[in-house]
């Protein structure tokens, strides 16, 4: 092994754990956004999520995703490790790098089917996402697949990771229902607000401290420009907060907490395809846009299609990576039309339709398969007392002091 290898060995390494600590960030994000009665179900959720991930991914999601391809669609089957990689990193680097991304696009559907969706269903879903929809997807962009021979950029996953997850949240959002009382009479909207905005913003603030290591990580090499991405990425999510915040002020006279904090999120989304490929000064302004497009997202699914995604997934993951991937095209120093190009806008719509086209297919035979035979949600009385009740026979807050002994 040359020293370039090991260094990059233990840059991917430290990328990787802050990816992994991002699941953290996650779970922090839907607890915090949702009521205090379903935290031990979310907790549950996320965390069964890197496991079923991880298993699922290295027995065949990889192989998918890396293996010789066939016809530019899938990559050969095979168990465990095998195929594909980079040469300036060890497999099993790659691999471990990797897996910690595909349990990623799970996690997304889990905040926007929150307090209903029965646990064992998510748990389902999990494995078809990292065994079938991350993989084929992701083979088309990164595996020698179609979409990148045809010159797709997405550097480090607005479309592979983020919208991949955010479709099937849609998908998965619309099937479930919304929760009981959230659409009350026709034409009303009530707020089920979450229960602490404090865990809330940690997880944002974890979110953002490993996006570092997701955005960084991405070319697998200490020595590729890490720089540029590191400031790319924190401008961007900087910018989508503080656009976010400025329009909330706007519409609603007041600095809304949770659309900041979202806001943020949509910036560090947008600017995942090309944090590698634009220059500083256009991080800042497809984080604003992305604030701002995540806005009218929320909007639309939540007051105009009755959409339930009570933590802003579909919005934030899924519409604003494909604005985040079609922005390559406009700012992308190679092949932007800003700076003369022209044929990659085009490529780039077309993977985000391909893409999200697919993995909606996928996720909505399955949710449709489970809805007809085994219900995708919980019963009404067991979603009003709480779902950690009804699913795992505890509560995630000791209210009553100790037992006497």
């Amino acid at each position: 092994m040359t020293i370039d290898i090991a260094l990059n060995n233990v840059w991917i390494l430290i990328c990787a754990a802050l990816v992994f600590l991002m699941h953290a960030g996650f779970a922090c994000v839907e607890a915090g956004m949702t009521q205090s009665k379903n935290t031990a179900n979310i907790i549950m959720k996320n965390f069964m999520t890197i496991a079923i991930g991880s298993l699922c991914y290295y027995l065949i999601g990889y192989s998918l995703m890396y293996g010789t391809s066939l016809l530019g669609i899938i990559g050969t089957p095979g168990l465990g490790i095998v195929g594909g990689g980079a040469d300036s990193v060890s497999l099993n680097v790659f691999w471990f790098f990797q897996a910690v991304f595909a349990a990623t696009c799970a996690t997304i559907v889990s905040g926007a089917v929150a307090e209903r969706m029965k646990f064992g269903v998510y748990l389902g879903f999990c494995l078809v996402m990292c065994t079938v929809i991350y993989p084929i997807t992701g083979h088309w962009i990164w595996g020698g697949g179609w979409l990148g021979r045809l010159g797709f950029t997405d550097f480090a996953g607005s479309t592979a990771v983020h919208a991949i997850g955010g479709f099937s949240a849609l998908v998965g959002a619309k099937l479930v229902g919304a929760r009981n009382g959230k659409y009350p009479h026709r034409g009303n909207v009530r707020t089920i607000p979450g229960h602490s905005i404090p865990l809330g913003a940690l997880g944002v603030l974890l979110l953002w401290f490993g996006w570092f290591g997701f955005n960084a990580g991405s070319g697998f090499s200490a020595t590729a420009d890490i720089g540029l991405v590191a400031v790319n990425t924190i401008l961007a999510g900087a910018a989508g907060a503080l656009s976010a915040m400025g329009v909330s002020m706007l519409r609603h006279k007041h600095a809304n907490v949770g659309l900041t904090l979202n806001g943020c999120l949509a910036g560090l989304v947008g600017i995942t395809a090309g944090c590698s490929g634009v220059e500083p000064w256009a991080a800042i302004v497809i984080g604003v846009l992305s604030g701002i497009v995540m806005l009218f997202a929320v909007d639309l699914f939540d007051n105009k299609l009755k959409i339930d995604d009570p933590v802003g997934a579909i919005s934030v993951h899924g519409i604003t990576g494909a604005f985040g991937t079609i922005c390559v095209g406009l700012f992308a120093v190679d092949g932007g039309i800003l700076y003369g190009g022209g044929i990659l806008l085009p490529i780039q719509f077309l993977g985000v339709v391909a893409c999200g086209a697919f993995a909606m297919a996928i996720s909505f035979v399955y949710f449709s398969l489970m809805k007809r035979f085994v219900g995708l949600r919980v019963k009404k009385e067991e979603e009003i007392a709480g779902l950690d009740n009804a699913e795992h026979k505890v509560s995630a807050y000791n209210t009553t002091g100790m037992l006497d002994l």
